[in-house]
């Protein structure tokens, strides 16, 4: 492996080796082959003097791509189409003359961007389900094992593991609604001319518009699209690459909250990312058990979640029908975008699917801040045997700060003990910490997460089928 040129870390580090090939240089350029194909198996059918043995060698042609002739002539050229359009003619020789008839270059580029976006969008859903179907089954596990509840991450109502993991869920639920919104928006661009006019094509047809709405119909049809754009320039609507980035930056902004909320439950010793068995944590503190991967989603997340603002000012700022400071940019921003959301979400995959649920410490957490929880009860119930309600909250707030001050120096808390000796409370040590049950303060949690769940039975079952090299 060469080491002495730039390599992006998706490639080297974190992307799937499906997602590279995706989007790699070759599979790009067999599209446009593929693309050039269409076009002239359409152009054929509907009257034009293209014979079938020149489809054919075209056909025969799509995989064998002379590299070295392409770059040798797109240094001559400067243009990257019209060298690949020189190396299939001298690879397909008797079909040279047909290469691109009536087309732009956009054609090939565009519609083939279109095709690859489709396609990677398809694999992020198939990662989105699984992230899916694990955090729906880690939250119905859990549905009913109380813990502590935070608000500004400090200690609030208990809710239950389970019941916090339905809101990771939640999430990316509501991003996978949104993919899917965009995925069935997409649309080629088709073979519309040099402005979208479709002007060449009028003159190849003789003026029968009937044959180039056909033509594009099946060139359509070919790569599995309903239609084209109704209307365009040279190139499809660069906002179209603004709606996918927003769709994978929603899905990096729920990774990284659930990421986020990982580091913070790990710090406490509550849950844990996996570990294994010879990994190793610090290169100086061999004890270490660092959240490495969470701590990765959380920074490529970061990277995502700003994606969409390069995409907004590229959509916003092309020129009439056409303008080419969109195309260095978008060969950045569009696969790094993909390669990126890619690798966050095997990422979450692989914490989702082995999270370390550590029990005794989170029973302990909500044991010792239960009693000061549990004080409005303790104050309605005290009421109910004849206290007065005001004295008793004065009684309660005093207890309380003297208890956690005595806790923050090293003690156990002594709130209960404190409350039962107070004669106003009318109630036993024994009598209150009968309403210490955690169970009494978690609401509706175990509910809450069986019926969401249920709600999302359909989406889950497509998650059944895919394998497992949905991995890191």
């Amino acid at each position: 492996m060469e080491k002495d040129i730039y390599e992006s870390p998706f490639s080297a580090r974190y992307a799937s080796p499906y997602m590279l090939k995706l989007f790699s240089p070759d599979n790009r350029y067999r599209t446009w082959r593929k693309l050039w194909v269409a076009l002239a198996e359409a152009e054929r059918a509907l009257g034009l003097p293209i014979s079938e043995e020149q489809t054919e060698e075209l056909k025969a042609h799509t995989d064998d791509i002379d590299y070295d002739f392409v770059a040798n002539d797109e240094r001559k050229t400067r243009h990257d189409v019209m060298a690949h359009i020189h190396a299939y003619a001298k690879a397909a020789p008797s079909a040279a003359g047909v290469i691109h008839l009536g087309a732009t270059s956009c054609y090939v580029t565009d519609n083939a961007d279109i095709i690859i976006y489709r396609d990677a969008l398809a694999y992020i859903r198939r990662e989105l389900l699984c992230v899916i179907k694990n955090l729906a089954a880690f939250a119905l596990k859990y549905k009913d094992l109380p813990t502590l509840g935070y608000t500004h991450y400090q200690p609030a109502q208990p809710v239950t593991v389970g019941k916090r993991a339905a809101l990771w869920l939640q999430d990316f639920a509501a991003d996978l609604e949104e993919l899917d919104f965009t995925a069935g928006r997409l649309k080629m661009l088709g073979c519309r001319g040099t402005t979208g006019t479709e002007a060449s094509f009028t003159d190849l047809f003789d003026g029968d518009g009937g044959k180039i709405d056909r033509m594009n119909e099946m060139i359509c049809a070919e790569f599995g699209f309903g239609s084209c754009f109704d209307v365009c320039g040279q190139t499809y609507p660069r906002k179209t690459d603004s709606a996918i980035l927003n769709a994978l930056s929603g899905i990096a902004q729920s990774a990284y909250k659930f990421a986020n909320d990982m580091r913070l439950l790990q710090h406490d010793g509550q849950l844990e990312e996996p570990f294994e068995s010879t990994q190793v944590g610090s290169s100086a503190m061999a004890y270490k058990r660092n959240p490495m991967r969470c701590e990765r989603i959380c920074s490529l997340s970061r990277y995502l979640v700003s994606s969409p603002a390069n995409a907004a000012a590229t959509a916003c700022s092309q020129w009439l029908e056409r303008t080419l400071d969109d195309s260095a940019n978008r060969r950045i921003a569009m696969p790094e975008g993909f390669l990126c959301a890619d690798s966050i979400l095997r990422l979450v995959i692989n914490v989702t699917s082995g999270v370390v649920v550590n029990e005794k410490v989170i029973a302990k957490a909500l044991r010792d801040n239960l009693p000061f929880i549990a004080t409005e009860n303790l104050l309605m119930e005290a009421v109910k045997r004849g206290g007065d309600r005001q004295k008793l909250h004065e009684r309660i707030r005093t207890a309380s700060m003297e208890a956690s001050a005595e806790m923050k120096n090293g003690g156990e808390c002594g709130l209960i003990k404190s409350l039962a000796a107070i004669p106003e409370f009318g109630m036993t040590e024994a009598e209150m910490n009968a309403l210490l049950e955690p169970s009494l303060y978690t609401g509706r949690c175990g509910e809450q997460v069986e019926r969401y769940v249920k709600k999302l039975a359909p989406v889950i079952a497509q998650a059944e089928d895919i394998g497992t090299e949905m991995t890191v």
